[in-house]
């Protein structure tokens, strides 16, 4: 999810897997695939800026997954709480 703001302020997440095209006229408009519209503060430019980096942090966790390196932002939770469970390792042919 990438982070967005309204004009009035308000921060919100989108997924920029639903964007379909952003515009700039003078006000930044996202246009999502089901017609949905959302006129933001940030420029065109930025809200790329953040649809690439969202795209680029999604390929280098796949990337330290696939090594072994992957280690999770989120801690494992104490007795009273779930368990994380590990990425297994992937197996060498």
């Amino acid at each position: 999810m990438i982070r967005v703001t309204r004009l009035n302020g308000e921060r919100f997440a989108l997924n920029p897997d639903l964007v379909e095209r952003v515009e700039g006229h003078p006000d930044t408009v996202v246009f999502l695939v089901d017609g949905t519209k959302y006129v933001v503060r940030e420029t065109v430019e930025e809200v790329l800026l953040e649809i690439r980096e969202y795209r680029a942090s999604i390929l280098a966790t796949a990337y330290e997954m696939d090594r072994g390196t992957y280690r999770s932002p989120v801690p494992p939770a104490d007795a009273d709480g779930a368990s994380v469970v590990p990425f297994p390792a992937r197996e060498e042919r």
